[in-house]
């Protein structure tokens, strides 16, 4: 395994982070824990969960399967989104991050936790206070290092400056969304991490599964897959035409340089010098073999000029497009 180091800091990650998203909910235990195994096995020590994640059984599976090499593998988890109807159940107040941080140790059966993510930013809600709790529970242990998912550049500047005034170390890694369908992270929220010292750890590299090449432009998906279980995030965000033809021609590109279009798509993530490691989050076994097969794919500046041709560089692959869930705040009107 050829580890990288996790932006700046002296933490060494494999380039493939295993995401347990999944794990609890469509992946029972049994089917997880020989997955984190054979990941364990193969060189693998990162591992993405989340509070949220399956309500929780997420963390609970990961915990109980790490807990035999728990100080050899790098947990990351989150918290961020509301969890319960109670209104301080949510948010980034001092109270709601020191009650999640303890219930996601309780649930990853763990007294540590290696990176806390801010799992999302909330516009217009100061950050200083949740990134000073995050600092008072890094000095008392329960954390080792902190981190921002879908922060926007100009966010992830907001949270070193506050770190660096209030004399604690600056968060490590910044968690975006970034795939060959989805490149806008390459504007700003990229340059951004690597300026201030943050690994980037990109999640969805496979566009929710369309980068697999399973689905076809007019047909109806496969039964089982993500889109033909009707899932929400896939409907409002990678269900869409351009990214589906995009995908049928990267399958073909790949099949031509002898591998695969989960392989290649993968391994184009990682061909980025800013990306310390990307999310692969795989539903059975048969997707985490297929997610490992990208550290064997060698690129080179032909692959890099077809996918440009396909998608240029910082846009998506639909002018105009705008995830629903991280609208654009520049426009408020009176």
């Amino acid at each position: 395994m050829d580890y990288r180091y996790l932006g700046r800091s002296a933490l060494k990650v494999s380039p493939l982070c295993l995401g347990a998203m999944m794990f609890g909910g469509e992946t029972d235990e049994a089917t997880a824990k020989r997955i984190i195994d054979k990941a364990f096995k193969q060189g693998v020590n990162f591992i993405d969960t989340a509070d949220v994640y399956r309500a929780g059984k997420s963390e609970e599976i990961v915990g109980r399967a790490v807990a035999e090499h728990r100080d050899a593998w790098v947990v990351a988890t989150k918290f961020g989104f509301h969890t319960g109807r109670a209104p301080n159940e949510r948010g980034q107040s001092r109270k709601w991050i020191y009650q999640t941080v303890d219930a996601s140790l309780r649930r990853l059966g763990t007294d540590y936790i290696d990176i806390l993510y801010f799992h999302r930013a909330l516009p217009g809600l100061p950050l200083e206070e949740g990134v000073r709790a995050v600092g008072d529970l890094i000095r008392q242990g329960k954390l080792r290092y902190f981190g921002v998912s879908n922060f926007r550049g100009w966010r992830i500047a907001e949270v070193v400056r506050i770190a660096d005034q209030l004399g604690m170390d600056r968060p490590v890694a910044s968690e975006p969304l970034y795939n060959i369908v989805d490149r806008t992270a390459e504007v700003e929220q990229l340059p951004a991490a690597a300026h201030y010292g943050l690994g980037v750890v990109s999640y969805s590299p496979l566009a929710r599964g369309v980068l697999s090449g399973k689905y076809q432009v007019g047909a109806a998906p496969p039964p089982g897959s993500r889109a033909g279980r009707g899932d929400k995030r896939i409907q409002q965000t990678e269900w869409r035409p351009e990214s589906l033809e995009i995908a049928q021609k990267i399958a073909a590109h790949a099949a031509e340089r002898g591998t695969t279009p989960v392989a290649f798509a993968l391994a184009w993530v990682l061909k980025n010098r800013l990306v310390s490691a990307t999310i692969a989050g795989p539903r059975t076994e048969a997707h985490w073999d297929s997610y490992i097969e990208a550290l064997k794919v060698q690129l080179g500046p032909e692959d890099e000029a077809f996918i440009d041709g396909l998608v240029p560089p910082g846009h998506a692959s639909t002018a105009g497009y705008t995830d629903p869930q991280y609208p654009i705040e520049g426009r408020q009107a009176l």
